[in-house]
């Protein structure tokens, strides 16, 4: 696994390496220190599984580099690490493409959960941003939240919608988030929003582990 980190305080910087290679030893990373860093690095190479920045840099205009680092690696999942915790923020760099945002002040096991949500196919939004919010993209994630983590898997099933059981079936037959938006007429990012309900709700933590549950529940036919 390759992953492209940036942040311009070195500190921090060595630290989310330290954090990532005690996740995965085997972990090829790549660090920069500011957007322009970025651009150079993903102009020659484009052979990245996962980014993680920092928000504010010098370089560039966060909104401008987050669009350029996602038309120019549109199938790497981009996630923000940043001080900045407030809500438009965050809605608007998960609209302009990131697939995760994760506050600075995070316990290092939150950040190993949202790069691993991140990269099977989820979107990671820090749970205290969903209350109280009126955003209609994120009420299934709102709803996810509320459970009750005593709740059996049995019961939090049933909120599971007809579209996630689709999503569900279609991750079975090995299909990317991209292949299900287009076979189901939806948005990636709404089929993110979709898996990432679906991993929280059948409590498993990828993919592959949502297919084994949700075959076990009888909700999708046994991989033949």
């Amino acid at each position: 696994m390759k992953t492209l980190i940036a942040d311009d305080h070195e500190l921090f910087l060595k630290g989310l390496e330290m954090i990532l290679h005690d996740h995965d030893p085997e972990m090829e990373i790549i660090s920069a220190k500011n957007y322009t860093d970025i651009f150079s690095i993903i102009e020659k190479d484009k052979d990245f599984d996962l980014i993680l920045t920092d928000l504010a840099m010098p370089g560039a205009k966060w909104l401008d580099a987050i669009q350029r680092i996602h038309q120019t690696l549109p199938d790497t999942p981009i996630i923000i690490l940043s001080a900045v915790f407030d809500k438009e923020i965050v809605q608007k760099t998960i609209e302009i493409g990131a697939a995760g945002y994760i506050p600075k002040t995070s316990s290092n096991a939150v950040i190993i959960g949202a790069v691993t949500l991140v990269l099977s196919g989820g979107v990671y939004i820090p749970p205290e941003l969903l209350q109280g919010t009126n955003q209609n993209e994120f009420d299934l994630l709102k709803q996810v939240e509320n459970m009750s983590p005593a709740q059996d898997v049995s019961e939090k099933v049933k909120i599971l919608s007809p579209r996630q059981i689709d999503v569900i079936r279609l991750i079975s037959q090995g299909k990317s988030n991209k292949q299900i938006a287009y076979e189901l007429g939806l948005t990636e990012g709404t089929v993110k929003l979709h898996v990432t309900a679906i991993l929280k709700i059948l409590n498993v933590y990828n993919r592959t582990g949502a297919v084994v549950e949700a075959t076990k529940l009888g909700l999708i036919k046994p991989i033949k």
